[in-house]
């Protein structure tokens, strides 16, 4: 029997290369593994809307228009994940990533979150509602050869 590939929802931050990492730790650990992602491009993100259905006269419409396209995306990849991974990161404050976690759950989506333990308690509840808290790709990567193959880490 063929070995069917995951869809994996990778949310979270920005601003630092773990998707890569775990990427090619995907592809190491030759893993079936077809991964999503929202728009990375900062700016695009910010100004999917204006560029695309005009200027608006201040921040908040602006901002508005490109949070409803950008959730198109979002919520279509996730609803469309068979698991979804949150990255949370310490130096920005991370409504969006908090956000996607909670519609992930919501939708009954398997949840994983990865950020380091200095950020246990502010993301207590989120943690709560996750199958999974890893700290490191490599543990993001051995809970998903587990959950895929059955098998223990070597």
């Amino acid at each position: 029997m063929e070995e069917r590939a995951w869809t994996v929802y990778l949310a979270g931050e920005i601003h630092s290369n773990w998707r890569k990492e775990l990427t090619d730790a995907t592809i190491k650990a030759d893993l079936p593994v077809d991964y999503n992602t929202p728009v990375l491009d900062h700016g695009a993100s910010d100004d999917c809307g204006v560029a695309i259905l005009g200027n608006e006269s201040s921040d908040f419409w602006k901002d508005h228009k490109a949070a409803k396209i950008n959730a198109i995306r979002t919520r279509t990849l996730i609803q469309e994940a068979d698991l979804v991974i949150v990255k949370f990161g310490d130096q920005y404050r991370q409504w969006n990533a908090a956000f996607d976690a909670g519609f992930a759950v919501a939708n009954d989506k398997p949840l994983i979150t990865l950020h380091d333990p200095m950020l246990n308690h502010a993301l207590k509840e989120i943690d709560a509602a996750a199958l999974a808290v890893a700290e490191t790709t490599e543990q993001v990567i051995q809970i998903l050869g587990y959950v895929i193959d059955g098998t223990l880490p070597r």
